[in-house]
């Protein structure tokens, strides 16, 4: 299970200061720029915190709104201190590495950032004395500056630039600089001289850029430890390079079989040199490559038993050599990773869970290529097999689908797998805040991605609803609106998005159900039995949407299904249901009262659909409609006392056990016609109403009788000389079941 432990002070302090910047860390100077209140100090781990807390806001929360001038907030080293921060994607321009040049970082992660363009490398040179960790993964316009020469200038142009590569940076001046990441740029930096003043390096990622002399690298062959080359087109100069490097811990010349076509073909030779040669490596990814020749002994060699990780019984034969298993093996879309004994304590591939899992988690953070993938094979795995690491595979895909929020292949395998991985099988092992997570990353694939949604929509069907969806309920109805919007042709997903809407008004507050109606869901005119369900549910008790319902011309709406579609009782239910609670306020009573909409309401009590639920609801309509006197009737035909006694006949023809079809959270609207003598059969019809309920359901709705009053009222029609006698009968027998009802429940423990 899943841990459900409360966020930290920390960390719940952190949330509120960056959601409520100008009232607590800091104040609006000119009603733009954020300044620091003089009288406060932050050391390092709290402005570390707030700064990386503020990244991971703005990428995954919808709702939270970033600051242009929030950088300027630790402007000044001697009222805040940065020294490790992790920066990602566009939030990042060059004035925010500006605004913080002052500061010493020891670490600074750049992500994807590509809006930092040549005046954020000079920036970078603040940072030089104390930086002993710098990624620039993704940040493919950094080594650019604009120009304005003359050769570009063209009159159709605001504003004419040229984007000029920068060769004359270097790293000169970064002696403390150990690990450097420049995974993903550009293929024209100069990479050699770009980094011939470090002279101690120890960890270097160079993906996807494409260097025909890696000779270089040899500068550092007694410090580094770390060398990453995925998608790096290989030679055998490259593998005599490599294999200088003895000091190496971690190599990955790992690849994606699906970007490109690479000439290098991995042979059993190189595998043997790698661990001839590389005697202290404990973590190698060859993922991606197409082995050359035969590296694996047979199937008739493989030692039976159980599955082994001894370098001595490998099925890899150039591991054979190996004097220890490795930490981790990359053998991701790569035939090794089916061999059975691999001496390697994690493995990533394609052959079972655990290695999928081991792919998703190594390759999420810079290689969502690869990631979309694995994560693909989850669902494989999730929706034919029964996933026996359900929370780590739940955290590993919640991960992904965040730091990739705008990678449309992720948003959509990562969608698909999470609608197996949360539906009730697996709910027991789910926490509240795991479950919220998945809430979270789901609406953000909503927001951002049309082809999704049908996914999205499914796994939300997996979650309890309204109360799992509440602590977002505003989001998600603006979300299933957008999809119920007329223009839209996918029938399939709408019927979907109609069912939630229903279950997310269905059992909530009446300040909800007002709010739904507020953002627009009674002007939606989708014909179909979940619409009226949902329009049920949404103007129940809540008279401003009933008023919406009405000046959309519902009423319209209202009398064309019933042409249209004359054989659909479940429909006409739901109509029904809906204009009853319209009938239930007064104030809009009057837009009833036309001789089309009585003979139809009229009509309908005679109808046998859904057993009696059709002429029940009709009946409850007219019942309110009588309620308000001989003198409201403001039509000739059909006579009021001709629409009384078919009100009667109908209230006479049901069966008293009808079992129903309803649900009701409050008696109030029908008590309201109890204590009246204006209209008895108004009356008649409540109190036949509260008895059916009381006999069919007493453990529900004798309390619910008790609680609001209803009793006196009944006592009083007993005595009224207005009311019929049967009504008076039944009010008796309503009075007597409540009673019977509070003996058999009486508490009589001591």
């Amino acid at each position: 299970m899943a841990s459900d432990t409360p966020e930290s002070l920390m960390a719940l302090c952190t949330d509120f200061c960056l959601r409520n910047l100008d009232g607590t860390l800091g104040y609006l100077l000119d009603k733009e720029t954020l300044r620091l209140h003089p009288d406060i100090f932050l050391p390092s781990e709290i402005c570390d915190r707030l700064v990386n807390e503020y990244v991971e806001l703005v990428n995954a929360a919808c709702n939270f709104e970033p600051h242009e001038s929030f950088f300027s907030l630790f402007s000044d080293p001697r009222s805040t201190r940065l020294t490790r921060i992790h920066l990602r994607e566009d939030l990042v321009q060059d004035q925010d590495l500006e605004a913080i040049r002052k500061q010493d970082l020891v670490e600074l992660y750049l992500t994807n950032c590509e809006k930092l363009s040549a005046k954020s490398l000079q920036t970078l040179r603040s940072f030089s004395h104390t930086l002993v960790s710098l990624s620039l993964f993704g940040c493919t316009n950094i080594f650019y500056e604009e120009e304005n020469p003359g050769g570009c200038e063209d009159e159709y142009l605001v504003n004419p630039t040229c984007q000029v590569l920068v060769k004359d940076f270097t790293f000169e001046g970064f002696s403390r600089l150990r690990f450097l990441n420049l995974g993903r740029m550009i293929d024209w930096v100069p990479v050699e001289s770009l980094l011939r003043p470090l002279n101690s390096l120890a960890a270097l990622d160079l993906s996807g850029i494409q260097t025909s002399d890696a000779a270089f690298l040899t500068q550092w062959k007694d410090s580094l430890v770390s060398l990453v080359l995925y998608n790096m087109d290989l030679s055998d100069d490259h593998i005599r390079v490599i294999v200088q490097l003895h000091k190496l811990r971690h190599l990955d010349i790992s690849r994606d079989r699906l970007s490109s076509y690479y000439k290098f073909k991995l042979t059993r030779e190189v595998l043997s040199l790698f661990v001839q040669k590389l005697g202290n490596l404990m973590s190698l990814d060859i993922s991606g490559h197409m082995i050359l020749e035969n590296c694996s002994i047979s199937k008739m060699e493989e030692e039976a038993g159980q599955t082994s990780i001894e370098p001595s019984k490998s099925s890899i034969i150039p591991f054979r050599a190996l004097k220890r298993p490795l930490q981790f093996l990359g053998l991701f879309e790569n035939s090794l990773c089916r061999l059975t004994h691999i001496p390697a304590y994690k493995v990533s591939g394609d052959k079972n869970e655990e290695q999928v899992l081991n792919a998703i988690e190594a390759y999420t953070e810079h290689r969502p290529e690869i990631t979309s993938r694995a994560i693909n094979l989850l669902f494989d795995i999730a929706r034919i097999e029964r996933c026996n690491q359900l929370l780590r595979a739940l955290k590993l895909v919640i991960t992904a689908l965040k730091c990739h929020k705008y990678d449309r292949n992720i948003q959509v395998t990562g969608s698909a797998a999470l609608f197996y991985l949360t539906n009730s099988e697996y709910r027991s092992e789910q926490s509240v805040k795991l479950r919220r997570q998945v809430i979270q990353v789901v609406l953000n694939g909503m927001e951002s991605y049309q082809e999704v949604q049908r996914n999205c929509c499914l796994t939300l069907c997996n979650f309890s609803i309204p109360e799992e969806l509440e602590f977002q309920y505003r989001r998600v109805n603006e979300l299933l609106l957008s999809i119920l919007n007329p223009t839209r042709q996918d029938e399939s997903i709408q019927r979907i998005a109609v069912h939630l809407c229903n279950a997310l008004v269905c059992q909530v507050d009446n300040d909800h159900k007002e709010a739904v109606g507020k953002m627009g869901f009674v002007v939606c005119d989708q014909v179909m039995e979940f619409s009226w369900s949902a329009l049920w549910n949404i103007t129940d008790e809540t008279p401003d949407n009933c008023e919406m319902f009405l000046n959309f011309n519902g009423m319209k709406l209202f009398l064309d299904c019933l042409k249209e579609f004359p054989e659909k009782q479940e429909l006409h239910r739901n109509m029904l249901g809906l204009l009853g609670n319209v009938a239930e306020v007064k104030e809009l009573r009057p837009q009833l009262m036309t001789s089309q909409f009585i003979s139809v309401f009229s009509n309908l009590l005679e109808s046998k659909a859904d057993g009696i639920e059709v002429s029940y609801n009709a009946c409850g309509v007219l019942s309110h409609i009588m309620f308000d006197g001989p003198e409201a009737w403001g039509v000739c035909e059909p006579q009021r006392e001709e629409v009384e006694e078919r009100m009667w006949a109908a209230i006479q023809s049901w069966d008293i056990n009808s079992r129903r079809n309803i649900n009701y959270r409050s008696f109030e609207p029908i008590l309201r016609l109890l204590p009246q003598g204006i209209s008895p059969v108004s009356q008649h019809w409540a109190t036949w109403a509260l008895y059916n309920l009381v006999s069919v359901y007493p453990d529900k709705y004798c309390p619910l009788l008790i609680k609001e009053g209803g009793l006196p009222l009944l006592r009083d029609i007993i005595k009224m000389a207005t009311a019929r006698q049967e009504t008076k009968e039944m009010a008796r027998k309503v009075i007597e079941h409540c009673s019977n009802f509070k003996e058999e429940n009486m508490d009589t423990s001591r």
